[in-house]
């Protein structure tokens, strides 16, 4: 497919898990704030995409000078994420083409790998559903009894945890968004829309650390992540100069 390439990283969270001051994206991380090396991250594996970047409307710890891309947008973000997304489908919509794929990346995931940003942008090229970076579950899965206590063990057999990049094709994504929305449906992330619509989006295994920071003690996790990295690759997604705050 003849196609462009759209990044979309919501970022209007408040983080209130992280229990801190500041929205978590704003958070320091390796000497950086968080969002710094998530952006730096993307545009290493895709330099000509364009981003559109969800903010919260009253948002005034962003930076300007943090973003590397060239051709980027701010949105206003919404009350939740699908919201935020739908906003930024909405704010590409004269521009972008049906058949134009969109990668969906959480601002909290700074440590995806350049390799694996690739490995997904490749099998998608030509995957008409679209699909998303996972992991095989690897833990011994307990349901508890609503009571904290176990209640039965689950199969871990099939299951996978959820990651991004979650990309699909623009037109099939903002539908599948919209169609949510009108039924009133919580989605957590932008494959359970498409499942909503009947579809099954591909799995692409990825690195396990791929860490999303939720909780205080993710960050120091993360930065060790992104050393071990940069030891493997020194300038792969490393923020250079003109993102330093």
């Amino acid at each position: 497919m003849n196609e462009r390439l759209w990044l979309v990283v919501p970022a209007a969270g408040r983080g209130r898990r992280m229990g801190a001051e500041r929205p978590k994206q704003y958070l320091e991380l390796a000497g950086r704030p968080l969002m710094v090396h998530t952006l730096a991250r993307l545009h290493a594996a895709f330099p000509g995409a364009r981003l559109a970047l969800c903010l919260d409307a009253a948002d005034s710890d962003f930076d300007a000078a943090w973003v590397p891309f060239a051709d980027w947008r701010r949105v206003d973000g919404g009350a939740e994420r699908a919201d935020s997304v739908a906003n930024a489908l909405a704010s590409i919509g004269a521009e972008a083409r049906l058949d134009d794929l969109v990668l969906v990346h959480d601002v909290a995931r700074p440590c995806v790998s350049v390799a694996d940003l690739h490995r997904l942008h490749a099998c998608l090229v030509d995957e008409p559903v679209g699909g998303l970076l996972a992991a095989p579950v690897a833990d011994t899965m307990k349901r508890d009894d609503g009571a904290g206590r176990v209640a039965a063990t689950e199969s871990r057999s099939g299951l996978w945890h959820a990651l991004t990049p979650q990309g699909f094709r623009y037109g099939l994504l903002r539908r599948a968004l919209a169609a949510a929305r009108e039924r009133g449906m919580t989605v957590t992330d932008e494959a359970s829309a498409i499942e909503a619509l009947g579809l099954s989006p591909r799995l692409v295994s990825g690195r396990r650390d791929n860490l999303k920071i939720t909780h205080p003690e993710d960050l120091a996790l993360a930065e060790r992540i992104l050393a071990a990295q940069w030891s493997e690759a020194p300038t792969a997604g490393e923020p250079t100069a003109k993102e330093t705050p």
